[in-house]
């Protein structure tokens, strides 16, 4: 061992380690994405493709990417460039990727902190509309749409109708945006030595909510509903090849894999540990919190189904009433159908006339969302029904933030470690300095996301700079290891820092399975990119419920940007290698 090494921080101990990677696996998506694919792909159906992905490609790729921070102690750049100067560029583009990602990601939690903020009022903002000009009656704009919608679209993005229009800055998300960056740069100063301790708050306390919300959840009036909707199986969607795509693509960017942020926590550990071990708790803990975390989210959405089925039933028994003159309480919820069934043969015309809203359950428990949708809308919305709003309301956006903070130090050590190693900068300047560097710039940069349009370019980072380049990089991760780094020595490696001898299930995935199902996913993954051309949903304020879909394709300069955006770390690894041979 050369003396140098001594420098490198370590773990204050294992479980703040294991902590570290299930933050940096468990984040939004966990919450917001995966309970919606389980939702639109068939229920219960979807945890079939789900599970055979985490087994051949999830797990197998953790190990990995643990193993060989854990056994050649640099970050991802660093790892890359020991194994061959060739493959440096698989550093360098998940890197890039880190970059790109913790740009956006920070934004998203610039969202959730200003819905914290607005959580201590009371009542909550998001209850009712906001008075007019000359306070006459209530905001036009809110009225036709909901005040959920309103304060969403808003009074938080103050959207724009078109992504080529930008509109201004808005000052209170520069604020929340500012106050994200410091948060993370205060608990990223100096590494692991500040996120270790960080960690064991911002790891521990979603799972806290989640189970209060699970408690509470449950007993709220169709949550039943909304869970039975959520498990009960379709087998007939696991013929859909989307199905398998998406359950392919959910395990690898739930794992956070490919970021290079796991290699560099693994990279901090002492050499002789269990890495098998660690790869599967962590993917199995991530896996669990998925299906945990949908209960409550399910239940609640099941709530929120059945308030508004129940309110469609209370608005056509109310028309009825008045319509036959029937005494108060003589229809109610229970005995609606068969009323409804007696007067539409008795007074077929009349009923006809009122034009009552047909009330189906199934069709309030369809109506799909995810992502911030789901976060500030949909479960806003249903928040505002329960008592005691303001507090769920407080505990649902702090459990956001923390599940977002953890990911977000997993982001910034895959940014951060590689820099340091890289001796860009001399070794005398101080880590805090390098991290403040890094946070301030990102803070400016991220200022573009602040804008009326914001969020149509959040989407864009979302589904091009954090999706494609994963796949491709992980794929030269598994070559580069089995084929150049060669397969033999790396089990000699793992063996020596386990004390077992790798098993026949790492041997094959490594050497076919994880890189030929990467392989199909990433053709797949094109295919339907190329498919769909890309468009994006523009606000239209002139709608009631959900905002208008009003699809609109992008304009051309802003296809190249997404092109950009999905090739640039992607060139990254051909590039370098190119440059070396000609060097």
């Amino acid at each position: 061992e050369n003396p140098k090494e001594d420098d490198r921080p370590k773990w204050d101990n294992k479980f703040q380690y294991i902590l570290s990677c299930i933050g940096f696996a468990v984040g939004l998506g966990n919450v917001w994405r995966f309970p919606y694919l389980c939702q639109i792909h068939g229920g219960g159906a979807f945890l079939i493709p789900y599970f055979i992905a985490l087994l051949f490609e999830g797990i197998p790729l953790l190990h990995l990417e643990l193993a060989l921070g854990q056994c050649l102690r640099k970050g991802s750049i660093g790892v890359w460039n020991t194994i061959s100067p060739y493959l440096g560029g698989v550093g360098v583009g998940s890197w890039m990727v880190s970059v790109l990602v913790s740009l956006y990601y920070n934004t998203v939690l610039t969202w959730v902190m200003w819905y914290l903020i607005n959580s201590f009022q009371e009542p909550l903002p998001w209850s009712a509309c906001p008075l007019n000009e000359n306070r006459t009656g209530f905001n036009e704009e809110c009225y036709e749409s909901t005040p959920v919608n309103y304060f969403w679209y808003r009074k938080t993005l103050n959207i724009t109708p078109d992504i080529a229009e930008s509109g201004t800055l808005q000052w209170w998300l520069i604020l929340c945006l500012a106050a994200c960056w410091a948060v993370v740069y205060l608990c990223t100063i100096r590494g692991i030595e500040t996120t270790g301790k960080a960690i064991y708050v911002t790891a521990i306390f979603p799972y806290l909510v989640l189970t209060i919300f699970l408690i509470h959840g449950l007993t709220l009036p169709g949550a039943t509903d909304g869970l039975t909707y959520l498990f009960t199986p379709n087998l007939n969607t696991l013929k859909n090849p989307r199905v398998w795509l998406d359950a392919a693509t959910q395990i690898f960017f739930s794992l956070s894999l490919a970021f290079g942020g796991l290699i560099a926590f693994s990279s901090y550990n002492p050499p002789k540990n269990d890495c098998e071990k660690d790869a599967v708790t962590v993917a199995v803990v991530n896996s669990m919190t998925s299906l945990y975390a949908s209960i409550p989210v399910f239940s609640v959405l099941g709530f929120k189904a059945t308030t508004a089925y129940w309110d469609c039933l209370d608005r056509n028994i109310n028309s009825i009433i008045n319509e036959f003159d029937l005494p108060e309480e003589s229809i109610m919820r229970q005995n609606y159908t068969s009323w409804i069934s007696f007067l539409n043969s008795s007074y077929p015309e009349k009923i006809a006339g009122l034009k009552l809203k047909s009330c189906d359950l199934q069709e309030f428990l369809d109506q799909s969302v995810s992502g911030t949708g789901l976060a500030f809308i949909v479960f806003t919305q249903a928040i505002i029904l329960m008592p005691g709003s303001q507090a769920w309301a407080i505990l649902f956006f702090i459990m956001l933030f923390c599940l977002g903070l953890s990911s977000m130090f997993g982001n910034i050590e895959g940014v951060f470690t590689p820099l340091l190693e890289l001796r860009i900068i001399s070794k005398s300047t101080p880590k805090e300095l390098l991290s403040g560097i890094i946070c301030l710039i990102s803070f400016l940069v991220a200022l573009c996301f602040t804008l009326g349009s914001g969020s149509y370019w959040i989407d864009i980072f979302d589904r091009y700079a954090g999706s494609l380049p994963l796949l491709v990089i992980a794929f030269f991760e598994v070559i580069g290891v089995v084929y150049i780094y060669k397969i033999k020595r790396f089990s000699k490696d793992v063996k020596w820092m386990t004390g077992r001898k790798l098993n026949l299930y790492w041997q094959i995935t490594w050497r076919f399975i994880s890189p030929l199902l990467l392989l199909i996913v990433f053709v797949a993954f094109v295919t339907l990119q190329m498919q769909q051309p890309p468009s994006y949903a523009a606000w239209n304020p002139k709608y009631e419920g959900f905002p208008t879909k009003e699809e609109k394709a992008y304009p051309p300069w802003v296809q190249a940007i997404c092109v950009l955006l999905a090739a640039l770390p992607c060139v990254c690894v051909p590039l370098v290698a190119i440059f070396h041979l000609v060097k």
